[in-house]
């Protein structure tokens, strides 16, 4: 990829700090100032590897999409920095056309394509008209890169959702940025064709060593392509790690009921499970097993359908449990259970 020029170009006190990650903030905090001020980043701490998947997820408004913008330039921290390669983001005051030179964003909307314009034409207006030949034939390889080589003539306003997502990443991967930026990728993306558009971006990352830095609300569809998870909740990151390591470790219950829908219990209805212990628990679904018993303390409060397998919901007066039933067989509602737990996790918080 092309050698992209230093932060010095444009902040001209700055000095580069070397052994950081690829990016890095520290003690980053942004308020956006209306008629009340919002903390959508709240002195943050993060690093971000060169060439993996960087996932941040979170429930809606807490404050994803505002630290990309801030990774990207767009906006300014209020308190601390962000570095690239070690040196200082620009952003609006440094330039006059914010974004940093060696990131590409692809936001929510499509704000960039040209919906009356055909898909090639999108993706080759990004190259320069000094090589004609290179032109064509990057546009080309670009298309196929991205398996829509098919919708090349088409007028971008007559394509589907996900169709548009993949033309519109294909434009920000033409001039071979380093580092990909993207915003909700997948909210318009049908569910069959979301895992092959995932899949792709995958491929492209072992193959070229791009950076990426998505957002995403919905973890689960980027558990399976992520090298790394940063989880925010109320502008704060909570935790960052592997997704391995944050959904069978998580050190707070709001990590581990995002990623896994776990059931988080108190000391004293840990208790009732025969759970000793000083600090709040996760149980994930998978990890309860149970069995009819008529002398069992839980009684089967409903059953849910959810494709391959089934959410089962057991209650005992003073606590709700949720667990998975795969292989599906028949259960009688109304009946009672014995529950048993074969791991949990304890939070810090």
């Amino acid at each position: 990829m092309a050698q992209q020029p230093s932060s010095c170009q444009y902040i001209p006190s700055d000095q580069q700090k070397l052994g950081l990650p690829l990016i890095h903030g520290a003690n980053v905090s942004h308020v956006f100032h209306a008629k009340e001020q919002v903390t959508a980043v709240d002195r943050v701490e993060f690093g971000i590897t060169a060439g993996k998947i960087t996932a941040i997820i979170g429930e809606s408004g807490s404050g994803k999409s505002t630290l990309l913008k801030l990774i990207y330039g767009l906006l300014e921290p209020d308190t601390g920095e962000i570095r690239y390669k070690g040196w200082l983001v620009p952003t609006r005051k440094d330039k006059l056309i914010p974004g940093h030179d060696a990131m590409k964003l692809v936001s929510q909307g499509f704000d960039d394509l040209n919906l009356y314009a055909k898909v090639w034409d999108n993706i080759a207006s990004q190259l320069p008209n000094t090589n004609l030949e290179r032109k064509v034939s990057k546009t080309q390889e670009t298309l196929e890169k991205l398996k829509i080589s098919h919708l090349a003539q088409q007028r971008v306003a007559d394509l589907s959702g996900g169709e548009k997502q993949r033309v519109a990443i294909a434009r920000a991967l033409i001039n071979e940025p380093e580092v990909l930026l993207m915003d909700e990728p997948f909210n318009q993306v049908d569910a069959a064709f979301r895992d092959a558009l995932q899949q792709d971006i995958r491929h492209i990352v072992d193959e070229t060593g791009l950076t990426i830095v998505l957002v995403s609300h919905d973890p689960t569809e980027v558990l399976a392509m992520s090298d790394e998870l940063i989880v925010m909740k109320n502008a704060k990151i909570l935790e960052q790690g592997t997704p391995e390591k944050l959904y069978y470790n998580p050190a707070h219950g709001y990590t581990a009921q995002l990623l896994a829908k776990s059931n988080i219990l108190s000391p004293q209805q840990a208790a009732s499970l025969g759970i000793q212990t000083e600090s709040t628990i996760g149980i994930h679904q998978e990890d309860i097993r149970f069995e009819q018993n008529s002398q069992g303390t839980f009684i089967l409060k409903d059953i849910r359908f959810r494709g391959f397998y089934k959410e089962v919901v057991f209650g005992n007066g003073s606590l709700t449990l949720h667990a998975i039933l795969h292989p599906i067989v028949y259960l009688p509602i109304g009946q009672r259970f014995s529950v048993t737990v074969d791991r949990y996790s304890t939070f810090m918080s």
